[in-house]
This record gives structure tokens, sequence and C-alpha cells, in this order.
């Protein structure tokens, strides 16, 4: 079956979810919507590596991450049409028909002229219980609420056979289940059906603990029904698994080398390519003070196999007044357990909440790690500077995740040709 099931990606971000959609090689884009230029780049630049991947030109790409070409000449090298289907715009009511009138042009150019699957989330700030608990009111005035019906008109106007709407478990109590009742209501008003259900990425091959609700919807009178997903047992596999091929690397600064071959998780769950060089194996600057909390953190965990909480800190390490909430502000990863806690966008601003294991580098960790946490394969590249980088990783959807999805959901397309 070739890649004849064309989607469209809402609110993708850097692109996690699409990328299990491609990696499947039965899904084809017809565009990307994202507000973020970072992660329209991004966007741009994993396009560019399947055009050349099919073109059998992967090298063009390769010389591209080892900065022997620009991405200027990298994005020269593609088809146009193809990075013009990369829309950076912040979806409103104010630009809905502008947009539209954008993707109508890329649907009637492609090939089968249809959009079967849409997928996508709203940003989840809003949803999240974590933002609701910083926000003064609860973020009940936060517009990202009711981006949700921007993604209706979407469903409503190009009437896909099948939805996928991917967002945080809080989505669920949101104005006290009011908008989740909505969401329901307003699909089933334009005759959708739908189910859904929390799923967690460890279930998925992904060495992580993430957990996400996925809503599927499917059109009314389809013989259709949410897919029953099969567990990805990772057996005898822990989070050292995807930490131990890569260098020591000391505060702010990179070092892109393989110092091991990659083990057989690497290899099974598609993060390591040995012909890919490794990119954004770079680490942040911490303070003195900082890293002799994260001391005090790895030897408690590595001795003891427990998490110190900040009020147990020494009173000469403590610069926070608050000393009664997120007292696990400093977390370290747990080599040995088969998955990491949920990565979080707030690593954009310091990277506390994940340090790395090994009290001789005592640091946290870098993009790349952060970015094999969420089962991004080693040769996607992140554009933009790291903080950036940071950010498109902690918001996105584990591609392992996705494609494991994907891969289920093509059984149904299959059917139906």
């Amino acid at each position: 079956m070739k890649a004849n099931i064309q989607y469209l990606d809402l609110f993708a971000g850097a692109g996690g979810l699409s990328e299990g959609f491609k990696r499947t090689g039965n899904y084809r884009p017809i565009a990307h919507i994202e507000m973020n230029k970072h992660a329209c780049d991004t966007l741009k630049s994993r396009l560019a590596y399947y055009y050349l991947q099919e073109n059998n030109r992967t090298e063009f790409y390769y010389d591209y991450l080892r900065n022997n070409i620009s991405r200027d000449k990298l994005w020269k090298a593609i088809p146009q049409n193809i990075l013009e289907s990369v829309l950076n715009t912040e979806l409103s009511e104010n630009n809905l028909e502008e947009v539209f009138e954008k993707v109508d042009k890329l649907v009637a150019d492609s090939e089968t002229k249809t959009i079967d699957l849409v997928i996508g989330g709203p940003p989840c700030q809003a949803y999240s219980i974590m933002g609701r608990s910083v926000s003064s009111n609860g973020m009940k005035d936060d517009p990202r609420n009711y981006l949700y019906k921007l993604y209706v008109k979407f469903i409503s106007y190009y009437s896909p056979k099948v939805f996928i709407f991917e967002n945080v478990p809080g989505l669920l109590t949101a104005g006290n289940g009011l908008i989740l009742s909505d969401i329901i209501e307003s699909f089933k008003n334009i005759g959708y059906n739908l189910e859904y259900k929390i799923l967690d990425s460890a279930n998925f091959g992904v060495l992580q603990n993430r957990k996400r609700v996925i809503i599927i919807g499917w059109k009314k009178g389809l013989n259709f029904s949410y897919p029953k997903f099969k567990d990805v047992y990772n057996s005898n596999i822990t989070v050292n698994s995807i930490l131990e091929d890569l260098a020591a690397v000391p505060i702010n600064s990179t070092n892109n080398t393989y110092i091991k071959e990659p083990n057989e998780y690497l290899v099974r769950s598609g993060i390591r390519d040995d012909n890919s060089p490794l990119t954004w194996h770079t680490v942040r600057y911490t303070n003195s003070n900082d890293r002799k909390i994260y001391r005090e953190v790895i030897e408690r965990w590595n001795t003891y196999g427990e998490r110190l909480k900040y009020d147990m800190l020494p009173e000469s390490l403590i610069t926070h007044q608050n000393k009664k909430s997120f007292l696990d502000r400093f977390k370290v990863l747990g080599a040995n357990l088969p998955t990491s806690h949920t990565m979080i966008a707030h690593i954009a601003k310091d990277g506390h909440y994940f340090i790395h294991p090994d009290i001789k580098q005592c640091r946290s960790i870098s993009v790349r790690e952060a970015a094999r946490i969420q089962s991004f394969p080693d040769n996607y590249f992140f554009e933009g500077p790291r903080t950036s980088a940071f950010t498109q990783i902690g918001n996105a959807v584990p591609p392992l995740m996705a494609y494991y999805i994907a891969d289920k959901l093509k059984e149904f397309f299959t059917k139906e040709d």
C-alpha cells in the first residue's frame, strides 16, 4: 500500500504526531499548520529529509546535519510546494477563510484531491492541571480554551473520514467538564461519532510515562470503532538505553559524538541510524549552587533510590522562599527505571526537573537526550535556538506512540480502499 492516505495536521508543533504517520509510509501530509516560526522551520527541514530519502539522496540531508551545506541550500533542493505546505500562522476566526483557501489549493494539487484524515490538538496549557494551578483564575479567561472550536470548523469544512484530537488529561476536567461536553456535542452536530481514551506513551514502546487523551472521531455510518492497541513491551530495557551511547558533555557545551554502537532498543525504536550524524547533544549552563543541588539529588537517588525534596536540602543551598509546593522541582532521571517521568515544555526554562544521573557530569539533560525521551530519531533536527528546541520537544507527541496509532489506523483505510 503506497502513501495515499492524505492528512492535515493542525497545531502541528514540531511534528511529533505527524512523524509517526509519515514513518509508516502510508500517509501523505497535505499541510501542517503551526503558529511558531521555529517549529515551522523544523517541519520544513523534516519534509526535506523525507523527500530526499524517497529520492535516494539522504546523504545530502546528512551533509546539512554536518554543517557542510546551509539550510537555504537544503531547502532549495526540494520542490517549493513541499515547503509551502507548512503554513506559519496563528489560527483564528479572522483568518480562517484565508487558511482554507491556501489548504484548498494544496488539496487541488494533490494526488487524490481529498483529505482523508485530520490530526492534531490545540495548545494544552489552558487544559493542563499544572497550567491551571499557576494561573490566578485557573485559566478561565485563556482564549486557548476555545481553540477546539477552530478544529471543529476544519472537520466540518474538509469532512475527513477520521480525525484524531490529542490533548492532556486535564481536558477531561477543564471547566468542570463543560469543555469536553461541548467538544463531544460539537463533533456530533457535524456528523461524527467519537470516543476518547487516556493512553500512556509507555504502552507504545516510549521510555516515558506520558498520559494523553486521544479522541478519535469518525463519520457517522462508517464501519469504524476505536482501535484496540496492543502494548509494546520493552523487556529488560531501562532509561539508560537512551543515554549510554552518548558522550559526556560539560555544562554550556556540545559533544556530538557516539561512544558506543547502538543498542537493541535504539535500533528497534528507530531512534538511532548509524549513517546519521548526531546533533543537538548540547547542554545548558548551570550555576554553581544548582550544581551542588544536582549532586545532592543524584547521590540520594543513586545510593538510596529516593527522591530528594526541596525542603530536605541543606539550608545553605535553599534559595527559594516557597518550601511548601513544587518540592520535586529538582528531579533526576532514573537510569535504572523502565520509563522516565513526563517530559514537559518547562524544560525550556531550566533543566532542574531532568537531571542526568551521572554524578561525574552533574548537569541537566541535553537537547538530544530530551528528544530521545520523547522517542524522536537522532536524525530529527530542531530548528531555532536551544530554548526553542527544548520547547518544541516538550510540547510534542512522542513519534513512536504516533507511529503505532497510525499503523493501527491504516487497517481501516486499507479496508475502505
